[in-house]
Formats: structure tokens, C-alpha cells, sequence
């Protein structure tokens, strides 16, 4: 059995199809910040930080790569496209929190003031949105190169991120992706 089209739905379905959408967005971001703020972040050295930092990224390539392949595979890939940016954007912007928060357990002078789970988190936010208060700064420089590094996979993540799941999305529905200047790729006939 096929799995109806969008515009087959009823307007009662579609709205439970968007319903269940932000209900798992909500459960993701509940689950990720309740981690995130049990989780002590105790190292004792800049490496500890540095290993944590490293081991965060990898799994946030791992499940960027499995979200990528459940839109790819879903029956509304625009919604599960959705529920991806709602968990990897969280996920990304955690990954940061715990590290600038295990760097000021390492180190209080790596940081303007020293930082909790919510200081660590406000900081992390406030680079991603570039608004960059001043407030909290990085005063070391294995500090300021984290925040630095941060600041350039905002871009990516903001940019790449972004167009990977909607390009998914698309695939996933059966349009062929187009480029920039909407003319299909070579080789697909747009008829």
C-alpha cells in the first residue's frame, strides 16, 4: 500500500502530520537540553576538552549522515526534513555548549566570567546567531580558536546543512534536484 500524497490528505491528516512533526521536535529538544544539563562536564585539561570536542563532532556527522538517509527514505521527507534540522541544529549547538563549559572547568581564565551549563549554553547561541553580546568573551587562545571554529561551521551548518536536507527533502518527493539558477542537472530530461 502506498502512502497517499500530501494533497490527498485531508486537511484534519495533514494537520496531524504537523502535529506529530512539532511533538517530535519538542521530545528531541526536551531529551537533548535534559542531557545536556545533566551531563557534568568536569575535565580537568584543555585535552580532556579537546577529546570531548572531537568525539561530539563525529557523532554529530554520524547522525547528520542518518537523518539525511531517513529523509531521503520517508514517506513526507518535507516533514522529516523538519525533524532533522529540529535535532542536529540543538545537537550542533550542544556540542559547543559542552565544550566552552569543559574548557571553563578546566580553566576559568579561558573565559570572560566562569561558565555554567546555562552560560556555556547563552554563549554558544549567541555566536551561532552572531549577535555576539560581548558579555561572556574568550579570553585564552585555544578559547578563542573553539569560538572562532565555531563561528565557521555556523556558516556551514547554517548554509550546507540547511541545503542538504531540502535537497533530501526534494529527492525524497521525487523532484530532481536543480541548480542554483533552477535548470535541472545534465542529463535529466525536466519533462
Amino acid at each position: 500500500m502506498t502512502t497517499p500524497d500530501w494533497t490527498e490528505l485531508s486537511r484534519r491528516q495533514r494537520r496531524r502530520e504537523v502535529v506529530g512533526t512539532t511533538v517530535a521536535v519538542a521530545l528531541t529538544w526536551a531529551l537533548l537540553f535534559g542531557i545536556y544539563y545533566v551531563v557534568p562536564f568536569t575535565d580537568r585539561t584543555a585535552a580532556e576538552s579537546l577529546v570531548r570536542l572531537v568525539v561530539a563532532i563525529t557523532a554529530f556527522a554520524a547522525v547528520l549522515a542518518w537523518q539525511l538517509r531517513r529523509v531521503l527514505r520517508a514517506d513526507r521527507p518535507g516533514l522529516r526534513a523538519v525533524q532533522a534540522l529540529g535535532g542536529v541544529i540543538p545537537l550542533f549547538l550542544l556540542t559547543f555548549a559542552g565544550f566552552y563549559l569543559s574548557l571553563s572547568e578546566a580553566s576559568t581564565t579561558n573565559f570572560s566570567e566562569p561558565l555554567n551549563h546555562t552560560g556555556a549554553l547563552y554563549l554558544v547561541i549567541t555566536v551561532f546567531s552572531t549577535v555576539g553580546f560581548g558579555d561572556i568573551t574568550p579570553q585564552s587562545d585555544l578559547a578563542r580558536i573553539a569560538t572562532s571554529i565555531q563561528m565557521l561551521l555556523d556558516l556551514v551548518v547554517i548554509g550546507a546543512v540547511v541545503r542538504l536536507l531540502t535537497t533530501a527533502a526534494k529527492t525524497g518527493l521525487g523532484d530532481p534536484p536543480s541548480h542554483d539558477d533552477g535548470s535541472p542537472p545534465a542529463g535529466i530530461d525536466p519533462r
